[in-house]
């Protein structure tokens, strides 16, 4: 087990010639010469670069994690939350809260590489791009001396598990305790990477910064940030991330989005295998067969529900490999294989509870951080779903602090929640009273349906399956959904959302399509079937049509009978649709009318839905479709103008 750490004067001011040696210096300490070459290098140059007070070399340990919990808890910046067994609470700034989409960016050397080019006139809205040349002169103003008066932490970290051929490995250098404590959960993190890394080994270079120096004298506040200066970068030619300004979630989590999407997208392609924005879910039959899927969903649309799924259906089984993030890659064997890349989940609190997800309850009661939660007078924490589960004699403080919050009208709870509507837990995938056997398996797991969906409260069906290959990346290409709190200033409407990769794109989605396109130019291999589901269809009045969670494993069940070859589906305008009665409906409280609505798509719809489709590739994308997906949509275009 290792730990290190190297105390360095205080560096108050710019670096001077003695500085400079004396940092070097630090390099040579017995201490540190278990960091091969290429860390060592990184390091000094990013402490020569933000000036921190210290350096200390994560070793992963739970004394480790223990001190560091307990010295953000003696600073105020977390709370211990009593009631659960090491379970802990931070809130953060309001101007802190998610993911910060419009300063995210890729910084590739051709612009064209990164954003396909719009239509003249028109905003692109998949992705952002930035020279380098232009980022790296920004962000050396930003990180100059930005860890002053802090101590910078080196988290060696894998992405998998360590020695699997589908892992990757990275170094990530911060000034959060939050950001460490929150890595140690979310990836397998310390010395066991440094010696796969060695001297040559290739890693991601990830640096953080809460962007918030302190001067000697200052106070530092409960939860540092810069929100005025926040940018986060992505140097693929380089494999960087640089992130600076903000401590929350996928900002400063640097393994998250950052390099499990966007960074291992562009490896993926490069090396013929799929990082993608999907769970990965194990269904098991009354036989005792088990099948594998994967299904991409944007956030906060049931992702971690849906992994972590306990099936209605007598006899049926349900294991969670993973709730976010899957890395695919075709086993010697010809079949596609998955991994989850992270070590924890990172799931949205509000709307979970005993009735949507028992399992992430049974999971976040040891070893979590909860982040922008409700706390509670009894020890424990609150969000908005968890009103049958808290007794009416307990108190709650909101979580920008208001305390008696439940004293509130319905009126102000509506406008005051209890819990930021983006509030997460985070915590070991362990914990999950049903992971798979299999999650952390070296070769992966083999996928035999992949699933695409979105919050779509009209014309999409319950679930359709693609007729074919091409027909399937369609699919994931024109996926919409309504717009969600995950990330900021969205609002309620719905948007174009390929793939559930938006946000994640590492290079050009034109790209990324022809990417797909080419596994079925693979030889002996086995591709997964490609289906889309829809849990969120409402009626006239709002409310919704299909009663979810538990549930929808009837819709699992009719995937997994269409991966066995059954002939239980039938042709429609969007694809293949279940035949009458082929569905599991027993004991099922939905009436046949609601039944038939969950699959009625009315011509008018279909043809708005098209319409906007069209307009999407148009404008975002003009002549940059691959021809497969455009014959695709006139084949739709087709299908509808035939249709009743």
């Amino acid at each position: 087990m290792l730990y290190y750490r190297h105390i360095l004067p205080a560096l108050r001011s710019p670096l001077t010639f003695r500085n400079c040696r004396l940092l070097s210096s630090v390099f040579t300490s017995p201490q540190l010469q278990s960091l091969g070459e290429g860390v060592k290098q990184f390091v000094k140059d990013n402490v020569e670069l933000c000036q921190p007070d210290s350096i200390h070399v994560c070793d992963g340990s739970r004394d480790e994690n223990q001190k560091l919990l307990h010295k953000l808890q003696k600073e105020g910046r977390l709370t211990k939350v009593t009631k659960y067994d090491n379970c802990y609470l931070a809130r953060t700034t309001v101007e802190d809260v998610a993911r910060v989409e419009g300063q995210t960016y890729i910084c590739s050397e051709r612009k064209e590489d990164t954003v396909p080019t719009p239509k003249e006139g028109v905003a692109p809205i998949l992705g952002n791009w930035r020279s380098p040349q232009i980022m790296d002169k920004e962000l050396t103003e930003k990180f100059t001396g930005c860890m002053k008066g802090r101590t910078m932490y080196v988290i060696p970290f894998s992405m998998g598990p360590v020695g699997s051929p589908l892992s990757k490995y990275g170094i990530q250098l911060t000034d959060s305790e939050y950001v460490v404590a929150s890595m140690r959960i979310m990836t397998r993190m310390g010395g066991p990477v440094l010696d796969k890394i060695g001297d040559n080994g290739q890693f991601v270079k990830c640096l953080h910064s809460v962007g918030y120096p302190l001067q000697p004298g200052d106070k530092d506040p409960v939860w540092p940030c810069n929100p005025a200066k926040i940018a986060v970068a992505h140097f693929p030619e380089r494999s960087e991330i640089k992130s600076f300004g903000s401590g929350y979630g996928g900002n400063s989590l640097l393994g998250k989005k950052c390099f499990a999407l966007r960074i291992a997208s562009i490896l993926a392609r490069n090396e013929g295998w799929l990082a993608e924005h999907m769970l990965i879910l194990g269904i098991t039959n009354p036989e005792g067969r088990k099948r594998y899927i994967a299904a991409a969903f944007p956030s906060q649309c049931g992702k971690t529900n849906l992994a972590m799924i306990t099936p209605t259906l007598p006899g049926w089984k349900a294991e969670c490999v993973g709730d976010d993030i899957a890395w695919m890659k075709f086993g010697d064997d010809g079949t596609l294989r998955a991994i989850n890349p992270e070590a924890g989940f990172f799931g949205v609190a509000p709307g979970t509870n005993q009735s949507s997800n028992p399992n992430a309850m049974a999971s976040i009661l040891k070893d979590t951080i909860f982040t922008n939660v409700a706390s509670t007078s009894d020890g424990g924490v609150f969000w908005e779903g968890l009103e049958k589960e808290i007794s009416e004699d307990v108190s709650i403080t909101q979580w920008r602090g208001l305390q008696q919050w439940e004293k509130l009208t319905k009126k102000e709870k509506s406008v005051i929640p209890a819990s930021h509507p983006n509030a997460r837990f985070c915590c070991p995938a362990s914990n999950c009273p049903i992971i798979d056997e299999n999650w952390e398996d070296p070769n992966g797991v083999p996928i035999d349906a992949i699933l695409f969906g979105g919050r779509r409260p009209k014309t999409i069906p319950l679930v359709y399956e693609a007729r074919n290959w091409e027909h399937g990346v369609f699919i994931g290409a024109s996926m919409r959904s309504e717009a969600t709190s995950a990330a900021e200033n969205m609002g309620k409407k719905i948007l174009h959302d390929p793939f559930a990769m938006r946000p994640f794109f590492g290079y050009s989605f034109s790209q990324y399509m022809d990417h797909w396109l080419s596994l079925q130019e693979r030889k002996n291999v086995t591709l997964p079937k490609i289906f889309h589901v829809n849990w969120f269809r409402r009626d006239a009045e709002g409310a919704f049509l299909w009663p979810g969670f538990g549930e929808n494993s009837r819709v699992l069940e009719w995937i997994f009978r269409r991966c066995d070859g059954e002939d239980i589906a039938q042709d429609s305008v969007l694809g293949l649709i279940p035949k009458p009665n082929t569905m599991n409906l027993k004991d099922l409280v939905v009436s046949q009318k609601k039944m038939e609505e969950l699959f009625h798509t009315p011509k008018n719809e279909l043809e708005e839905e098209v319409r906007d489709i069209e307009k999407f590739f148009d404008e975002q994308l003009p002549e940059q479709v691959p021809l497969p997906v455009m014959q695709q949509l006139q084949a739709l275009k087709s299908k509808i103008a035939q249709s009743n």
